[in-house]
Order: structure tokens, then sequence, then C-alpha cells
């Protein structure tokens, strides 16, 4: 009876080993797809490591069971089975290792790629200062007037501030946050990025650099998550400016519970307690930004000073479409360049809430580019002059492909 009990346990942890670095096996199979049987390998080969006392006490009972009052030594049997299936064990690894190390090379077909589910990014982006002047690069903006004084007032009273402060005079004390309001693609980002600058260059901030965002880089999916996933960003922002786009997405309307009065409140904490080191930019719709602002009172008394970014007239757009053929090294016929005034003149008086300004004449160009592509692919020979002009079939096409 004892001989049967030794020999059942032996059985059994000898069978337990053997299940577990067979599921090991499929695992490291499994993680082939995923380009990680390297490190399944090494995995197993810890698991077997740990299991090397079940094999030893089970070999050991099993031993005894069989061959009572005998010493215990290694038998033919066990020296021809464990060294095939130590062979075999070695022929599978090699094999899955190679074939993953290869499915790492090898690209995947354009139809897997685009089967395959895209996480969303989020939208955080972090601009570094840029040499140069910022107050000339704020002059030399198309438009944008009202703004640019407004700009500047703030950049003179802060400057005479710190000369009184360094003087020993009393310094009220003054927000730097900011609210731009306005359409998309009026200048918003560009002139947060160039108060950031001048705020460097005035010694409020020590780095100057802009952290650019929206609610999807501030606003997590699950509880708990949102307020880490902010404080992320602004201690990105720290020394520099956070702009945030659409600011106004953060308090949907008509939305209960949602994780956005969270990444509000944990923001308005962090500008308190580093009120000297983190400048925060609001962006949006005027009319959603103030909803956004009156939700919240630590709102109103924390951004106090608001700057209106007017849509561009139609011959304001028509100089940033010139600025955008000078950059690119391009140029436009007589005949082109009026219908592209013509239609910039129609599309400015016919616009939408939504009209992209800046944004839509950017588009126009690139796909005026494209059009005058599709024209010239046909030709043998072409000269560098065409490949530098847009001409009055590429506007046109270029509108027709932009509706």
């Amino acid at each position: 009876m004892k001989k049967e009990l030794s020999g059942g346990c032996g059985i059994a942890m000898l069978a337990f080993t053997l299940i577990i670095i067979i599921f090991g096996i499929i695992a490291v199979f499994s993680m082939r797809a995923d380009g990680e049987a390297g490190e399944g390998f090494l995995g197993l080969m810890v698991l077997i490591f740990l299991l090397s006392p079940f094999i030893y006490w089970g070999y050991l009972l099993l031993y005894k069971s069989l061959h009572p009052g005998e010493p215990v030594k290694l038998t033919k049997n066990a020296i021809r089975y464990g060294s095939a299936g130590l062979i075999v064990f070695g022929a599978l690894m090699v094999w899955a290792i190679h074939t993953n190390n290869h499915a790492e090379k090898t690209p995947k077909p354009i139809t897997e790629i685009a089967q395959e589910p895209k996480e969303p990014k989020d939208s955080v982006v972090i601009t570094e200062v840029m040499e140069g002047d910022p107050y000339q690069e704020l002059d030399e903006l198309i438009g944008l007037e009202s703004v640019k004084e407004e700009v500047h007032t703030l950049a003179n009273f802060a400057k005479i501030q710190q000369q009184r402060k360094a003087q020993g005079l009393k310094v009220p004390k003054m927000s730097f946050h900011l609210v731009f309001t306005g359409s998309p693609g009026t200048g918003k980002t560009t002139v947060a990025r160039i108060v950031a600058r001048i705020y460097k260059d005035l010694g409020i901030l020590k780095s100057g650099h802009t952290v650019e965002t929206d609610r999807s880089g501030l606003v997590a999916e699950y509880v708990g998550q949102t307020a880490i996933k902010t404080n992320a960003v602004i201690d990105s922002a720290l020394n520099g400016v956070l702009f945030i786009d659409e600011a106004y997405a953060l308090v949907p309307q008509n939305a209960s519970n949602d994780y956005g009065q969270e990444a509000i409140s944990t923001l308005l904490k962090r500008m308190e307690d580093d009120r000297d080191k983190l400048v925060v930019i609001i962006a949006g719709y005027p009319n959603e930004m103030k909803r956004f602002i009156d939700s919240n009172p630590g709102l109103q008394s924390r951004f106090t000073r608001y700057i209106n970014f007017p849509d561009y007239t139609d011959q304001e757009l028509f100089d940033i479409f010139q600025l955008y053929l000078n950059k690119n090294q391009y140029s436009i016929t007589d005949d082109a360049a009026q219908l592209l005034k013509d239609n910039l003149n129609y599309v400015v008086a016919h616009k939408t809430k939504n009209f992209g300004n800046a944004r839509y004449v950017r588009n126009i160009f690139e796909r005026a580019v494209e059009q005058q592509a599709n024209r010239l692919s046909a030709k043998r020979s072409i000269s560098d002059d065409e490949l530098s002009l847009l001409t009055k079939e590429d506007i046109e096409n270029a509108f027709k492909a932009r509706k």
C-alpha cells in the first residue's frame, strides 16, 4: 500500500509539472504574434527552474515505488526519454524564436494594417521655444490687429510692473492667464506660442515652451485616472504655457457625472499651487467659452483677461495663400489669382460658424498643388517654371475637390 501511494504521488507530481510546462510552451507560441516569444522563453526557463524540485521529488518517489531498497539513480529509460524531451523542447523554442524574429522584420500586408483597430492618441503637443524676436513675429502676422494691440498692452503692463517690483514699489496682483475666443483657424495657437516666448522675455516664465492639448489629453476613461492624467500634462507645462484648445469640451452641455469636472478641479488647484511657474491659456468659440467660464467660480476668478480673434477677411485669406506660395516656392498666374480672390470673397460672404479661416486656405493650397501634380504628370518634359506655377485650372479644381 505504501509503495502504491508513493508511486501515485510521484506520478501526480511529474504530471503536474508536465502540464504546466506544456501550457508554458503554448504561451510562448501565442506570444509570437506580438513579437515577444523571446521574453516568453525566458519566463518559461525560470518556471522550469522553479519546478525542478517537483520534478526531482516526483522522480524520487516513482523510482522508490518501482525499485524498493535500491539507491536512486537515473534509469536508461529516464535518460532516453528525458534527452528526447529536451531535444524536442529545444527545437520548438528555437523555431518559435526564429519565426518570432522573422515576423518582427516582415511588414504586415497593407490590408491587415487597415483592418487593425487604431487606438486614439492623446492630443498633447509640446512646442519648444524657437529662436527669434517674438514681438516681431507677432507684428508680422497677417491681420489680427486687435489681437496684436491686446498682446502688446499686456506685455507693456507686465514690463512696467516688473520694473516697479525691482524698485521696491508695490505691485498689484495680476493674472497672466488668458482666454482666447474665436473661430477655428484664426491664429490662437500661433499667438499662444508667441505669448509664451514674450512671458519668458519678461521674466514671468523661465522656459517659455508651450504644451498644447484639449479634452482628450486631460480626461481619462475611468474613475480616478483623470487627475493623474491632468497632473502629468501640467507637470510638462511648468515654467511654460499650458494651452487648452476647445476648453469648453471639459464641461459638456447636459452631461452629468462627466470626468471633465475632475480635470477642471485638478487644473484650478495646480494653478494656485504653481501660480509662479504656470500660465494657462484656454481657447474656443466665444459663446461656448462664456458658458464654460460661468460654470465654475474658480474659473471666473482666474480667467479675467479675454482676447477675441476675429475671422479673417477675404483679402487676408488671399494674403495667407500668398504666404503659403512664397514659403513653398510656388507662384500663381494672374487669372488664377483673380479666380482665387473671387472664390474667397464668395466663401467669406457665405461662411458658417465652423468656417476654418486659415485652415481652409491651407487646405485649398494643398489641393491646388495636388491638382497641379495631376495636370503635369501626363507630360514627359516639365520645365522648372511649370513645376512652380499654379494655373487657373489648378485653383478651379482645388475648390471643386474641397467641396
